[in-house]
């Protein structure tokens, strides 16, 4: 059977391809790539699991060592779209649970995900860490995390 064919076969057996695995299932909110976005990627809400996305939108006043914070309406609805659209069904169980600090690049998801890149690769001065998403996957920002866009820069 030829390669691309059985990854379809297996894709449709899993209900999804690995591609969209990374993909964001729902538009992102306005408000959120725009204040959240500002900063770093707009991540999916699926990559976190609803008590992480709370606990980010209740600390934003030390948003890992920066002060995020914002005025009451935006982060109400902004704290409940997350909520509405966070992770929570991934196949396997261990991957739903909360990662360490919250951090997406800490989760069992993304180690799993990142597992062949080599450990110098996060400190190359045009990639500068893991949360940089940008950096390897050129669709990021549309919410396509797919292998077929990665672009891991030297």
């Amino acid at each position: 059977m030829k390669p691309i064919l059985f990854a379809l076969l297996l894709a449709a057996a899993n209900g999804a391809t690995h591609a969209d695995e990374g993909r964001s299932a729902v538009a992102l909110l306005p408000a959120y790539k725009a204040e959240c976005g500002s900063c770093h990627v707009a991540f999916p809400p699926r990559l976190l699991p609803a008590e992480s996305w709370q606990r980010l939108m209740g600390g934003l006043p030390k948003h890992f060592g920066v002060d995020a914070s914002l005025d009451a309406a935006p982060q109400k609805a902004i704290a409940d779209w997350l909520q509405a659209h966070a992770g929570g069904a991934r196949k396997r169980p261990a991957e739903n649970a909360a990662p360490p600090e919250d951090r997406i690049t800490r989760g069992a998801w993304f180690q799993r995900e990142h597992d062949e890149v080599a450990a110098d690769a996060w400190k190359r001065p045009a990639i500068k860490s893991a949360s940089n998403c940008g950096a390897c996957h050129t669709q990021a920002e549309q919410g396509d995390f797919s292998e077929r866009n990665i672009r891991i820069p030297r």
